[in-house]
């Protein structure tokens, strides 16, 4: 699994923050229409200040600590699952454009799949 970052930000008196993008995720949000894609810019800023996203919910049956922001505009509605419960970075899962009212069960599963990544990872220090 592919980790990458992207680009940082410093907390108010701390360290950089990055946003690691797991597997295709960043690729993903590109593909997002222009104001999908700024919004979600600006939501992961919030995230990486301490913040909450202004629409959000909790997404733990992917894992502990799992959130996804919820977007929308004229051509749909998107997602970006994301972690950031740990101090080191903002790792996001997930992103794509819902097709239904429920979550598909292939994006919970390509979600869950990174997650279990980022937890590898960060117990074994790859």
């Amino acid at each position: 699994m592919r980790i990458g970052i992207k680009f940082c930000t410093r907390k108010p008196g701390g360290a950089e923050q990055g946003i690691p993008w797991i597997g295709s995720s960043y690729a993903d949000l590109i593909g997002f229409p222009a104001e999908p894609r700024r919004d979600a810019g600006f939501q992961l800023s919030k995230i990486q200040s301490g913040l909450d996203p202004e629409d959000w919910k909790p997404f733990d049956a992917i894992g502990a600590g799992t959130r996804e922001i919820r977007l929308r505009d004229a051509n749909g509605i998107y997602r970006v699952m994301y972690v950031a419960k740990f101090d080191e970075a903002v790792y996001v899962l997930h992103c794509f454009q819902k097709k239904t009212q429920a979550t598909s069960q292939r994006d919970k599963d390509i979600a869950a799949a990174r997650y279990r990544a980022v937890i590898t990872s960060r117990r074994t220090g790859s």
